[in-house]
């Protein structure tokens, strides 16, 4: 392979940073582009990291900084809206047996984690930076940015997210769809005897769960059916999820009375996405969000996108050409693993949605977790 090849990347989130790592890694030229000034460094309340997703952290280097900065657990427990612990169930490890099943952590730090990563393999980063025109050849793609500069890559990555820009101006009319839920989420102190995640179903909630994501932190969420935003004022966000978590026992009211600020408090819907057809124009591929996004009923979103950015990268830096035939078996590759958790997890709450209450829930998550027990 030359090592003339060069990469843009569209994206600084978590697909687009591993991808970056991963091909600097390989010593190909990456230029990193992230529209956000502070690339992001704050933004979120925490994340569930299933072994899958820390698999490939391992493989990026990042391993030991987030095992030391998150919460790892193997357990989650199934539990009435009252706090009555109704079923204690063992994770699946999905990354393997010397990895935890799961690891909760707060995403700020992840993100910073992998920022810190970026900077370390040397890749030129560009915040605040967006990529205006793409024109393409046979040989590669000529972009122009916001600044005005303008650069020729090889390759082109886009992992700019749900909304990708990149993937309606390659020509790919796949949207994301609202599932019709929408979450609440708050980072906040975490009570003593929080050392997993507890999900209770029902209520005036779908669902309401939390996750350890340190020895002093968790983040709380609710389930309930999605809402116009704008009726919603962002200054009664905490608010808003206390009145929902209000209703719930166990640990819940010691969580509660600390959702007091609603600049910590995010309301986001839930949203389906799987591109069908190839996720490649000429050199221009998309991988995370921008090709696919799911409900977080299965915590895979994260992982998947660092999933596609470790095989990408693997295919790229294989001595094999980059033609149409390499990006569609990446495609081919991914879509496999990828359709079923997102068909899963929007199936999970879609029978909430219904009131189906013989639906085979864990039947399913089980299914769905053993399949990525196997290498993406």
């Amino acid at each position: 392979m030359s090592k003339a090849r060069t990469v843009l990347v569209i994206g600084g989130g978590a697909a687009g940073n591993a991808a970056t790592v991963f091909l600097r890694r390989a010593g190909l030229t990456v230029d990193l582009i992230e529209a956000k000034d502070d690339w992001n460094a704050t933004a979120g309340s925490g994340i569930t990291l299933q072994g899958n997703a820390l698999r490939v952290l391992r493989e990026l280097g990042v391993w030991e900084k987030v095992k030391a900065s998150g919460f790892g657990f193997g357990s989650v427990g199934i539990t009435a809206p009252d706090g009555t612990v109704l079923h204690v169930a063992d994770d699946l490890r999905t990354g393997g047996d010397d990895l935890p099943a799961t690891v909760g952590m707060q995403r700020p730090q992840l993100q910073q984690i992998l920022i810190d990563a970026v900077r370390a393999s040397g890749a030129s980063v560009r915040l605040g930076t967006t990529a205006e025109i793409l024109d393409q050849d046979a040989d590669g793609v000529s972009v122009r940015f916001s600044d005005g500069s303008e650069g020729r890559y090889d390759l082109v990555i886009a992992a700019d997210g749900l909304g990708s820009s990149t993937r309606a101006a390659i020509g790919i009319t796949d949207k994301p769809e609202p599932t019709g839920m929408a979450i609440w989420r708050v980072a906040a102190q975490r009570p003593a005897g929080v050392v997993r995640t507890d999900l209770a179903y029902g209520g005036p909630a779908y669902i309401a769960g939390y996750c350890p994501t340190s020895d002093t932190t968790l983040y709380a969420y609710v389930v309930e059916a999605n809402r116009d935003r704008a009726s919603i004022p962002p200054d009664t966000y905490a608010d808003e999820m206390r009145r929902l978590t209000s209703a719930y026992g166990g640990f819940w009211p010691e969580i509660t009375e600390r959702i007091t600020d609603p600049a910590k408090v995010n309301y986001t819907w839930f949203d389906r996405l799987l591109v069908e057809g190839s996720w490649h124009r000429g050199r221009v591929v998309l991988i995370g969000d921008a090709a696919h996004c799911c409900p977080p009923t299965l915590a895979q979103g994260a992982a998947l996108s660092l999933e596609d950015a470790w095989v990408l990268a693997r295919s790229l830096t294989s001595g094999e050409a980059w033609d149409d035939a390499l990006f569609q078996a990446y495609h081919e590759r991914r879509v496999a693993r990828v359709r079923p958790v997102v068909e899963a997890s929007v199936q999970i709450g879609q029978w909430q949605l219904d009131g189906v209450r013989d639906a085979d829930v864990p039947g399913l998550m089980g299914r769905t977790m053993t399949m990525l027990r196997e290498l993406p």
